[in-house]
C-alpha cells in the first residue's frame, strides 16, 4: 500500500523557519466558486435535497463560508449540512428526507486521511450504500471543481509574500483539498516552486501535515501558519505553531499586513505575544457559530 504521507515524513528542512499555508479561501480567492458553484448543486443532487434547495444551500454556505467550520474537510461539513437542516423548523415543515448517514459518522470518527482513496479503500473491504454515495458525491465534486474552477489567481501579494519569505523559510501548502486540485492551482499560477511539500487531503489532516512536515526540525517560535479558518489555527495550535489569520472578506488587506509588516515580525522573533493575539481577536469576530436564521 502507497504510504501517502511520505513526503511530509521524509522532508528535509533547508532553513530555520517554517511556514504552513492553506489555499483554498487564504492564498485563492476559490472558497465562494468551489462552494456555490461546485460542492451545494452536487449536495442538493446527489443527496436528493431538491425539495429544501434554499435552506440547503443557505446550510451549506454557513458552514462552509461564514461561519466557525469554515474550511473544515468535506465530509464532517457535509454531515453538520444535514444536522442543521434536521434543527432547521421551517426546513423541516417542507417534508425532506434528510440523509441518514451513520455510516458516514462513524468512518469521519476512525479515519484520519479524510479523502477519496481512504473511502474507496473503505468501500472495497466492506460495501455500504451511505459510504458509496458520499463516494460518488465527493467525486463528483472534484470533477465539477475541475471542469468549473480556473484561471482564478492568488490574492493580492500572495505572491510577494513567498518571494519574500521563500529565502529564509520553508513553506508547504496544508491544505483539506484535494491533492490533484492543489498541484493544479498552484502550477496554473507558477507559485508552486516557492513550496517544499504541496499536501492536501489524502495526507492527512492540516494537523497531520504541521507535525510531520516540522517535528524535531524548529524552534516553535519558528514556526507558523497562515489560514483562513478555525481549523487553521487549531492546527497550529496543536503543533506549539503562531497563526497568521487571513480574514475572510478582507483577504487582500490581511495579505498586504502580512507581506509589509506580519513577515518581518516573524523572522524578528516580535510576532507573538500581543500582536498575535490582536489579529486572533479581529479574526474570530467575522466567523459566528449561530446561523442568521436562529438570530
Amino acid at each position: 500500500m502507497s504510504d501517502y504521507q511520505a513526503p511530509l515524513k521524509n522532508f528535509k528542512s533547508k532553513h530555520d523557519f517554517f511556514i504552513a499555508i492553506d489555499s483554498d479561501g487564504c492564498a485563492f480567492d476559490t472558497m465562494e466558486i468551489k462552494h456555490k458553484e461546485c460542492f451545494i448543486p452536487n449536495i442538493i443532487k446527489h443527496w436528493n435535497l431538491q425539495p429544501v434547495s434554499k435552506f440547503a444551500r443557505a446550510a451549506a454556505e454557513f458552514v462552509n463560508l461564514y461561519s466557525q467550520w469554515r474550511g473544515i474537510n468535506r465530509f464532517p461539513a457535509l454531515v453538520r449540512v444535514f444536522d442543521l437542516l434536521l434543527d432547521w423548523p421551517e426546513a423541516m415543515k417542507r417534508g425532506p428526507e434528510i440523509p441518514a448517514v451513520e455510516s458516514l459518522r462513524h468512518w469521519i470518527d476512525e479515519e484520519s486521511k479524510l479523502g477519496n482513496p481512504a473511502l474507496e479503500t473503505k468501500v472495497e473491504k466492506k460495501p455500504d450504500a451511505v459510504l458509496s454515495r458520499a463516494l460518488e458525491w465527493s467525486k463528483a465534486v472534484n470533477r465539477t471543481v475541475g471542469e468549473m474552477v480556473h484561471d482564478i489567481p492568488p490574492f493580492p501579494f500572495v505572491r510577494e509574500s513567498l518571494e519574500s519569505v521563500y529565502n529564509w523559510a520553508d513553506i508547504i501548502v496544508c491544505s483539506a483539498t484535494p491533492e490533484e486540485a492543489l498541484i493544479r492551482e498552484w502550477q496554473e499560477h507558477d507559485i508552486a516552486d516557492f513550496t517544499e511539500i504541496i499536501a492536501g487531503q489524502e495526507m492527512g489532516s492540516k494537523k497531520e501535515h504541521i507535525h510531520l512536515a516540522s517535528k524535531t526540525k524548529y524552534d516553535k517560535n519558528n514556526m507558523l501558519m497562515i489560514g483562513d479558518a478555525p481549523g487553521d489555527m487549531k492546527a497550529a495550535r496543536a503543533n506549539n505553531a503562531s497563526f497568521y489569520p487571513i480574514n475572510p472578506g478582507h483577504e487582500d488587506e490581511s495579505w498586504e499586513r502580512f507581506f509589509k509588516e506580519a513577515a518581518d515580525k516573524f523572522k524578528n522573533g516580535e510576532y507573538g505575544g500581543d500582536y498575535e493575539a490582536s489579529l486572533i481577536e479581529e479574526f474570530q469576530k467575522s466567523l459566528p457559530s449561530t446561523p442568521p436564521w436562529k438570530n
